[in-house]
């Protein structure tokens, strides 16, 4: 089967045979805010055959500063809904599966057992998180999950790690105690920045679900939060290393 025109300059970077091996492949991405929209986006743009994307959630004005979804002209819509509509715009001949929904306890188990070769985890809420977590990992799935982009400026401290490896992220550091508790110390790929967060950054809230405080956030962050997460899956997908390039003198 040939390659389709649009994955063309892909398929130079990595080969017919990767290409493939990329449309086999179901990947579940849960949350779509800015980290996970940016990373169900790269993965379908690379070429990844099926998706489950999972969020239910609509858009808010505050989101317009780092969602990919938020638009003035969105604003109010379902997030699962209005990235259907652009995944598919990129790739009419994706296997998609929308999950608009919160998701949680029995639920959770039910969509997991469906089985994913990899699972993505952007959700923003510390209990489903745990559990999306340590569920993929007894079920035996490979997962990558965001850290904290609040409250981080510097994209160059952006790093791939295990969770047990990670530091200066105040959400990794709940996340460790709560699976450790599980018994789970170590296995969980996660996307965290190194960077500081300054006081300032952070205020209290009694306005966002499931929240206590929430951090400024700039634009970018989310984005490359979302992209490394992306670049996590396809790498890990294709077994191989970052690309080694002769530098031009």
């Amino acid at each position: 089967m040939s390659t389709p025109l649009w994955l063309n300059r892909t398929e130079l970077l990595i080969g017919p045979e990767k290409i493939r091996l990329l449309a086999s492949k179901h990947i579940l991405v849960a949350g779509l805010g800015g980290v996970g929209a940016m990373a169900a986006e790269q993965l379908c743009r690379a070429g990844i055959g099926k998706l489950t994307i999972i969020d239910g959630d609509t858009v808010h004005p505050s989101n317009r500063n780092r969602q990919l979804l938020a638009l003035l002209s969105t604003e109010g819509q379902e997030k699962a809904e209005i990235m259907q509509r652009r995944l598919l715009d990129i790739n009419p001949q994706l296997q998609l599966n929308v999950i608009s929904e919160f998701i949680k306890d029995d639920r959770m188990v039910e969509i997991l057992k469906q089985g994913y070769d990899y699972v993505v985890d952007a959700i923003d809420t510390l209990t489903p998180k745990v559990h999306l977590l340590y569920l993929s990992h007894k079920m035996g799935m490979p997962v990558v999950s965001s850290m904290g982009a609040g409250g981080k400026f510097d994209p160059g401290q952006v790093k791939v790690a295990d969770l047990d490896d990670s530091y200066n992220c105040k959400l990794a550091y709940y996340l460790r105690k709560r699976l450790h508790k599980l018994g789970l110390w170590k296995g969980i790929k996660v996307v965290f920045s190194a960077e500081v967060v300054a006081r300032e950054a952070v205020a209290l809230t009694d306005d966002e679900m499931n929240k206590k405080s929430t951090a400024g956030t700039i634009s970018y962050m989310p984005a490359v939060f979302g992209c490394f997460c992306a670049s996590a899956v396809i790498r890990d997908l294709l077994d191989s290393t970052i690309l080694e390039v002769d530098k031009i003198k």
